[in-house]
């Protein structure tokens, strides 16, 4: 797969576990030995360094959503407010991952109490490539586990290279088989691309 001209991906296999304890791990089994140095020499640096999201992550998280081209941000639902009633609902599954002292990594997690959904799932571009966001996927998943959830699903923009490519590197289903419809409730939850 190639993402603004550079090669990711391929020949990588990763796989994704789940042992008889319930916890999920995703591990490379093929690949450039390159990428294989990087991965492993940030895989523990990376887990180490993901934790549960809190309202006080809120404004080092925005900003993160805010560096990142073609990032949907909507007006209520990711404000503040929305944002601190969202952690009340799912206090558990949200990740942030954490590197310089600084926020580098999100992801807004939740269930309905059947299925598990990942929202807002993002790396700073300076620090791609290092397993964050494998590792900040894994910690989500664990903790929609631990709250009985079985399955967990997102919604990827088509025109998302980056995110598409990493949701297929790490065994993610591409759905073929089904439509997305939504309905807005609330006209003045204005959705918004970022552009720059």
């Amino acid at each position: 797969f190639y993402v603004d001209g550079k090669e990711i991906c391929q020949g990588y296999v990763f796989t994704i576990k789940q042992s008889r304890d319930g916890e999920i791990s995703v591990t490379d089994q093929t690949g450039p030995d390159c990428y294989k140095y990087l991965y492993t020499e940030n895989k523990r640096r990376s887990r180490d360094m993901v934790r549960t999201m809190t309202i006080g992550d809120y404004e080092e998280v925005s900003l993160l959503w805010h560096k990142i081209k073609g990032f949907s941000i909507r007006s209520i639902d990711d404000s503040k407010e929305g944002v601190a009633r969202f952690l009340r609902r799912n206090p558990d599954t949200s990740v942030v991952a954490v590197e310089d002292s600084r926020v580098v990594g999100a992801i807004l997690c939740g269930h309905d109490g059947r299925r598990g959904c990942m929202y807002h799932v993002c790396v700073d571009p300076a620090y791609r490539m290092r397993g964050i966001g494998k590792s900040m996927v894994v910690f989500a998943m664990n903790a929609l586990k631990k709250e009985g959830i079985s399955k967990v699903s997102l919604i990827a923009f088509t025109k998302n290279d980056v995110g598409n490519t990493f949701w297929r590197c790490i065994g993610w289903t591409k759905r073929e088989d089904l439509n997305y419809y939504d309905f807005v409730l609330n006209g003045e939850n204005i959705e918004r691309f970022i552009t720059y």
